[in-house]
């Protein structure tokens, strides 16, 4: 797979766990304790797919660590809510669980991608990293 390809299905799976947290957190019930963690992990995992989209434009390979940098935080964010809303089952939830395990594969993703990118530091780069003529808005 190339590094476009691979930028273009990574850009689909960040945006399917964005939608996905959204249709997770509208099921939550509606009641003050669940209002803030509803919202902060909503912003998080949106965060995760929108600043994954940004470090596939970046101009520089500072740039696309960077971004990776926080795609990395909010991805830990999102999964620190996740956490926190398995402390406060009632019951087993097997969408919460299934979220949790992809937003911690996306993290692992992103901290490899990140290391890479600084173990290639010193090679020349053109100024975008990846092929940003693809979207995933269908």
């Amino acid at each position: 797979m190339s590094k476009s390809e691979f930028a273009l299905e990574f850009q689909r799976r960040t945006m399917r766990f964005a939608v996905d947290v959204i249709r997770f957190s509208a099921k939550l019930p509606d009641r003050a304790e669940f209002w803030d963690i509803r919202r902060q992990l909503v912003r998080s995992a949106s965060s995760v797919a929108a600043n994954y989209r940004a470090a596939c434009r970046a101009q520089s390979r500072a740039a696309f660590v960077a971004k990776l940098s926080i795609v990395e935080e909010e991805g830990d964010e999102s999964a620190f809510w996740l956490e926190v809303l398995d402390q406060m089952k009632t019951r087993e939830n097997d969408e919460l669980k299934r979220l949790h395990v992809e937003v911690e594969e996306i993290v692992r993703i992103v901290v490899k991608s990140k290391k890479t990118a600084k173990s290639n530091s010193g090679k020349p780069s053109s100024n975008s990293t990846f092929d940003t003529r693809h979207s995933t808005f269908k």
